[in-house]
């Protein structure tokens, strides 16, 4: 009996404690919604379903300005990867018995070349939370009987409470979903389904076009070439099958920001593109066709990644030592601090000797199993 009563109490204060962290973003969605709602209502009228579908994209434009910068770093980041993965491999076959030197040298070689794997996610983590307070202030809106308010500016604004909650667009209800067929299948159904088939279709193209177009040759075989093509269309079915219980307020946000996404990824794929890739030798049409030099700009860039990675060290930490590609295949070797100790003894004639003693240097587990 106490197990129950245990995981409910879990069940809640696990609840309460996303609530008090989305309290802040509850308060900047509903800011910039209000805010937004007041520009466009001497256009198009306060309650005006227009206006609401206005207001949620600039919300999602607004968003996705103040994302750029990890988006190019996202991107950045993807790049590099892919630039590096011949050094990657070469490192796999020649540590890949030893897991731990492994580890070692995959992150000096991340930090010699400025690739930090984790910022392809940063964009996706950042804009979840949004995605969900939105949900859920659109969610509580359209909530029976009585709609529950979220957001500090919703909640000072309760005539804009039911101004949205009554909003329709195109006869769609803003705050409803496809899914419950409460009243049968309607105008609400329709928009939906319209607005899943097309930000599938914006996340299909996105996909293809990264992998089409940006993507090396020796990407497009073996495991990961098999992981890529599964999400071309494995993402674009959870967007159906997840769109369904979404408002459609929600939905039009999402599409948005699709479509934002598949142009800022167009314009960086046309502007510094994977080398080895069919949109870099494009890119390299087009400098040439300019008048300038593709290898110098190239150089360039890497140049300027690898100052920024050696100037980027912090806490008083050294920068990464840049090594060059020739001395790769060198043995490489771990300089570990020895430990000298001296004791003065006295012999049998009454005389101090000093004896020096020396640490013997570590090795690892596998060089100590091998013999």
């Amino acid at each position: 009996m106490l197990t129950p009563l245990l995981l409910f109490g879990l069940g809640s204060a696990f609840r309460d404690m996303i609530s008090a962290i989305l309290q802040p973003i509850y308060w900047a969605v509903s800011g910039i919604i209000v805010l937004a709602h007041k520009l466009w209502s001497p256009l198009f009228g306060a309650d005006s379903g227009l206006t609401w579908v206005l207001s949620i994209v600039t919300l999602t434009v607004v968003i996705r300005t103040l994302l750029i910068p990890l988006f190019v770093k996202q991107i950045n980041s993807a790049r590099s990867m892919q630039l590096i993965q011949p050094k990657a491999k070469a490192l796999q076959d020649k540590y890949g018995h030893d897991r731990e030197r492994l580890g070692q040298e995959t992150m000096k070689l991340y930090r010699e070349e400025g690739v930090n794997p984790a910022a392809s996610c940063l964009p996706l983590l950042l804009q979840m939370p949004i995605f969900l307070a939105l949900f859920r202030v659109l969610e509580g809106i359209a909530h029976n009987p009585d709609p529950i308010v979220r957001g500090h500016f919703f909640k000072t604004n309760p005539d804009l409470v039911i101004s949205l909650r009554n909003a329709d667009f195109l006869g769609a209800s803003l705050s409803g979903r496809f899914l419950p067929l409460g009243q049968g299948f309607g105008a609400t159904q329709i928009m939906a389904l319209v607005l899943m088939l097309t930000m599938t279709a914006v996340l299909f193209i996105q996909q293809l076009q990264l992998m089409q177009k940006n993507m090396p040759p020796e990407a497009l075989t073996g495991p990961m070439a098999q992981q890529q093509k599964m999400m071309l269309y494995m993402f674009p079915i959870m967007y159906l099958f997840g769109g369904v219980a979404i408002p459609i307020g929600v939905l039009i946000y999402w599409m948005t920001t699709n479509l934002w996404t598949l142009g800022q990824q167009y314009i960086l794929i046309h502007n510094n593109p994977t080398p080895n890739t069919p949109a870099y030798v494009d890119w390299q049409e087009r400098m040439r066709a300019k008048g300038k030099d593709p290898e110098k700009i190239e150089a360039d860039r890497r140049a300027k990644r690898l100052r920024r990675v050696s100037t980027g060290s912090t806490g008083g930490a050294t920068a990464a030592t840049l090594v060059d590609d020739e001395t790769t295949d060198a043995k490489p070797t771990v300089q570990r601090q020895g430990v000298n100790r001296q004791t003065v003894r006295k012999t049998a004639d009454g005389k101090q000797q000093t004896v020096n003693r020396q640490q013997p240097v570590r090795q690892t587990r596998n060089t100590r199993k091998k013999k």
